[in-house]
């Protein structure tokens, strides 16, 4: 039935096959096989996800109309004592989740310390914004994300003076889309010669990289920082967001920076990346020493090396949701009133 269910959603022969752990020629038999599969009788009590099927169900409510993976849900539940598997939590997750839309764009590779793609993620827009500065380092696909309560030209330049101190190093270009304080006209000077705005220009020139443009409507050329984005949102984003939700708060920036430094740490730089098949921080220990050094003023304390890279264990610690204290002197003031 998983088969099945799958090949529905439009999903490949090939990727069918990885994520269940069968041949391509089994999926194959199955998609041919037209007659329903015969199940003996089961109980509909004891199983191993019975106990955590409400909990699933009001998590997922919450993100609506965003996912939460089931990898997120997975900790989550193992937390509340959980013993079983990833898969049995797939099934029972796959006919909520929405058909995936197919991503046509080829990516390209570039070598150590060539490239960085930067690029805004908008979570929240009105009176409370909330965007997320993301740079991914084109070899390694380490990562680095702040969070912050606008996009204007000071925010971007100290977003990447954080970002250079976080990789301990400066790429030689860094790729934007057509972001007004990248750009003020795209090929002013002739064909791919373009007008950067002055305060980029000036910033590139003294820490030494060359700023480069996607094609016009052709943001996906970025496609590494584009794909973290979506993995950001829902790995991290959303289930933050839904969980202060089931408590009456919102994300604040402060809440963000801080629990993001701990899910890039223990997440998304220490997992298996789909594309490289390596763990990110473990081949920017390689990518760091083609980097350019980074100015003696931009330099910070960052942990050694083998902190970065040590093992993943097999369940993460987890999300623990902080606030500043301008939320607990407000808890505070209700509660003397």
């Amino acid at each position: 039935m998983e088969i099945r269910i799958l090949h529905r959603q439009g999903v490949s022969i090939r990727e069918i096959a990885r994520q269940l752990g069968v041949s391509r020629n089994t999926v194959r038999r199955y998609l041919r096989d037209e007659a329903e599969p015969v199940y003996s009788a089961r109980p509909q009590h004891g199983g191993k996800l019975t106990p955590y099927a409400d909990y699933i169900h009001k998590r997922i409510a919450a993100a609506r109309p965003d996912w939460i993976p089931a990898t997120v849900l997975l900790r989550e539940i193992q937390d509340l004592g959980y013993q079983g598997g990833i898969s049995l939590l797939r099934a029972f997750t796959l006919s909520l989740k929405p058909s995936p839309r197919p991503d046509p764009v080829v990516r390209f590779e570039t070598e150590p310390g060539q490239q960085m793609q930067v690029d805004w993620g908008v979570f929240r827009r009105g009176k409370s914004p909330l965007s997320a500065f993301v740079a991914t380092l084109g070899w390694s696909r380490y990562c680095y994300v702040e969070f912050v309560t606008d996009e204007q030209f000071t925010t971007l330049k100290r977003c990447h003076e954080n970002a250079f101190a976080y990789f301990q190093g400066v790429p030689r270009e860094v790729l934007y889309d057509n972001m007004r304080t990248v750009v003020v006209q795209r090929d002013a000077y002739g064909g791919a010669q373009h007008r950067f705005h002055a305060g980029l220009w000036s910033l590139a020139k003294d820490l030494g990289f060359a700023p480069r443009l996607c094609r016009p409507y052709r943001a996906k050329t970025k496609g590494k920082v584009e794909r973290f984005i979506g993995y950001l949102r829902r790995s991290f984003y959303v289930p933050l967001a839904s969980q202060l939700k089931q408590v009456g708060l919102t994300v604040d920036v402060d809440t963000a920076n801080l629990e993001v430094r701990k899910w890039l740490r223990d997440v998304a730089n220490a997992r298996i990346h789909g594309t490289t098949q390596a763990i990110p921080a473990q081949r920017w220990a390689q990518e760091v020493k083609a980097l350019l050094p980074e100015p003696a003023a931009m330099k910070a304390p960052t942990p050694p090396v083998q902190d970065l890279i040590k093992p993943v264990a097999h369940r993460f610690e987890p999300i623990r949701l902080h606030h500043p204290l301008s939320v607990y002197d407000a808890l505070l003031v209700e509660r003397q009133a």
